[in-house]
C-alpha cells in the first residue's frame, strides 16, 4: 500500500537489506493473517524435510489469506517468521522475496524456535496487511 503507509528507515539504526524498521499506517483496514504452515488444500503437509517446499506452500498459503481480504503481498506491512532451523535462512529470503515488495520490504520479525505446531514443520509465518479504504 502507498500514500497514507510510509515505510520509514530511522538514522541511527542499521541499514537493512531485507525488512523495514518501522511501517507508518495512517489510515485503511487492516488484516491479521494466522500462522500459516505448509499444508495443502487438502490438510496434506507439503515437503516434509523439504525447506524450501514448505516455504513455498507456507508463502502461497498467505497469498491466499491476502486474496480472501482482496489484497496482496503488496498490502503486507509486517511479517513474523518463525524457523526451526537458520541454517536455511537464505533459500527463506530467497523464496520471500519472490512473493514481498523488495524496494519497500514489510517490517519483520524473525525467531528460531524449538519446533512448531506439528514436528515435521520447519516453517510458520504470520502477517499483517493494510489497504486503503
Amino acid at each position: 500500500m502507498t500514500g497514507d503507509t510510509r515505510f520509514i528507515h530511522p538514522e541511527g539504526l542499521a541499514p537493512s537489506p531485507s525488512y523495514t524498521h518501522a511501517v507508518e499506517v495512517r489510515a485503511g483496514r487492516t488484516v491479521y493473517i494466522s500462522g500459516q504452515i505448509a499444508l495443502d488444500a487438502q490438510g496434506q503437509l507439503v515437503g516434509i524435510g523439504d525447506f524450501e517446499a514448505q516455504a513455498r506452500q507456507v508463502f502461497g498459503n498467505l497469498a491466499l489469506a491476502l486474496a480472501s481480504a482482496d489484497m496482496t503481498f503488496g498490502h503486507v506491512v509486517k511479517l513474523g517468521v518463525y524457523m526451526t532451523d537458520l541454517s536455511h535462512l537464505a533459500t527463506m529470503r530467497r523464496v520471500r522475496d519472490e512473493f514481498i515488495n523488495v524496494t519497500q520490504p514489510p517490517a519483520s520479525t524473525l525467531l528460531q524456535v524449538a519446533r512448531l505446531a506439528m514436528p515435521e514443520l520447519m516453517f510458520e509465518v504470520d502477517a499483517i496487511a493494510v489497504a486503503a479504504e
